[in-house]
């Protein structure tokens, strides 16, 4: 029904964005909730993104949640910025996602066309944007089998909230069997390693 749409919808969609994780997954991309990581409790993943060790070096704001006010600061920071362009940031309160997006063409619409300027600008942006990118966690194992298991912990997070039937065993190919399995028992020592191999 549209009900139950809206509700699934919804529940998928809300949440904060600084929960949101990327994963390294030996050079693999992969983003997820760390609501999704710590659905099995007791394992590996649980206590590896739970709130005690997770808010360790995550107190700072990222960049593309940074205010006006914080976008002021960091400009303030700049060597040999004029006054005149700090101005110009602050009266068009550009946020953090703002200034990330900001290009030459960007800064020459804001009214910044000052050649030096405008390269001190782009190449402080770009440092910026490389310095803090989203928390990246590194994930050594292999991105196959650890996307099947993201994937079921993901519906095992959905059944939890009445969105979707128990999700039976992730579905692995022979060749990569074995390495699943002991990539789920690191994960989920013991008994625990049940929940995902069944």
């Amino acid at each position: 029904s549209f009900k139950d749409e809206r509700n699934f919808v919804t529940t998928f969609a809300s949440g904060d964005a600084k929960d949101v994780v990327t994963l390294n997954v030996s050079g693999v991309s992969m983003v997820t909730k760390r609501s999704t990581l710590q659905v099995v409790k007791d394992s590996v993943l649980a206590h590896q993104f739970d709130d005690t060790k997770w808010k360790q070096g995550c107190d700072t704001p990222r960049v593309k949640e940074w205010s006006p006010d914080e976008v002021n600061v960091w400009i303030h920071k700049i060597p040999g910025i004029p006054n005149d362009v700090v101005d110009i940031f602050k009266e068009n309160e550009i946020t953090g996602y703002e200034l990330l997006a900001l290009k030459r063409e960007g800064l020459a619409m804001i009214g910044i066309t000052r050649p030096g300027t405008v390269c001190v600008l782009v190449d402080e942006i770009k440092k910026l944007e490389k310095e803090s990118l989203d928390f990246v966690t590194l994930i050594e194992h292999s991105p196959y089998c650890f996307g099947k298991i993201l994937d079921h912990l993901r519906l095992k997070q959905l059944h939890s909230q009445g969105l979707a039937e128990e999700p039976a065993s992730p579905t692995v190919c022979e060749s990569q069997m074995s390495r699943f399995e002991k990539v789920v028992k690191y994960y989920f020592p013991g008994d625990i390693a049940k929940s995902i191999l069944g």
